[in-house]
């Protein structure tokens, strides 16, 4: 039995909503934080980790299950499982990044390069063997990758990665926040398409500059990989809003 959520997919205060815990799981999901068939904890325990009665649980749960996103099953072995969807909610995303402004994409990935450089740094200097390995095996995955899915799930895990192999678990929490705002919207498929080939090797170099102790590489190339995300996404901006501002 699953007793409570990851620490990267509970909140670090209180949530007030359902719809923030709906939010909350949905991003979870979809970045590959929670596994399809994964048991989430009973209402009382999960009401307890987002801070919030367990009518709220309840009510979360709910819009869960009427989305697909959530099973409950009842009975000794029952409970409420992840179900996880077959690919990203493309026009939504679509939307999304529609509503934003050009100023706002930029504020985006001006902090997630300023995240990102600094957990590769620290990364370069704390990382233990393993999570080196784990860098690696997920630019492995991503190469491998066959949908859409399991491209923004394997490229996400690996940026998370960084930022656990750092180990402070404020920068992790953070990356998986900037995650869960940025990683569908970097995938979405619309031209220019991301040359997953390109992605690979810059994210090769950084674990590559990580495992080899260079801080100042694995700073500067995890800087250039996210700016390089935000030079495509700006065009893709461009393309769906019509104008710069």
């Amino acid at each position: 039995m699953v007793s409570s959520l990851s620490p990267l997919v509970a909140p670090e205060a209180p949530v007030g909503r359902a719809d923030e815990i709906v939010q909350r799981i949905t991003e979870a999901i979809q970045l590959g934080l929670l596994d399809d068939g994964e048991r989430l904890p009973v209402e009382v325990d999960l009401a307890a980790q987002f801070g919030v009665a367990p009518m709220t649980v309840r009510d979360a749960l709910s819009t869960l299950r009427e989305q697909g996103l959530v099973l409950t099953r009842r009975g000794r072995s029952g409970g409420s499982f992840i179900k996880r969807p077959e690919g990203p909610p493309i026009e939504q995303l679509r939307q999304r990044l529609a509503a934003m402004s050009a100023s706002d994409v930029r504020d985006l990935f001006d902090e997630h390069a300023a995240i990102a450089g600094q957990a590769a740094k620290l990364a370069a200097e704390r990382a233990a063997p393993y999570a080196v390995r784990r860098l690696f095996a997920l630019t492995d995955q991503l190469g491998a990758a066959t949908t859409l899915g399991d491209r923004i799930r394997a490229d996400s895990r690996f940026h998370i990665q960084v930022a656990v192999a750092s180990q402070s678990s404020r920068l992790a929490r953070r990356e998986a926040n900037l995650q869960a705002e940025s990683a569908g919207l970097v995938w979405l498929p619309i031209a220019p398409e991301i040359d997953v080939a390109v992605h690979v090797e810059q994210q090769h170099a950084i674990a590559t500059a990580v495992a080899s102790e260079n801080a100042s590489d694995a700073r500067r190339l995890a800087e250039e990989h996210v700016m390089t995300q935000l030079a495509r996404l700006t065009r893709v901006h461009l393309d769906l809003t019509g104008s710069d501002s």
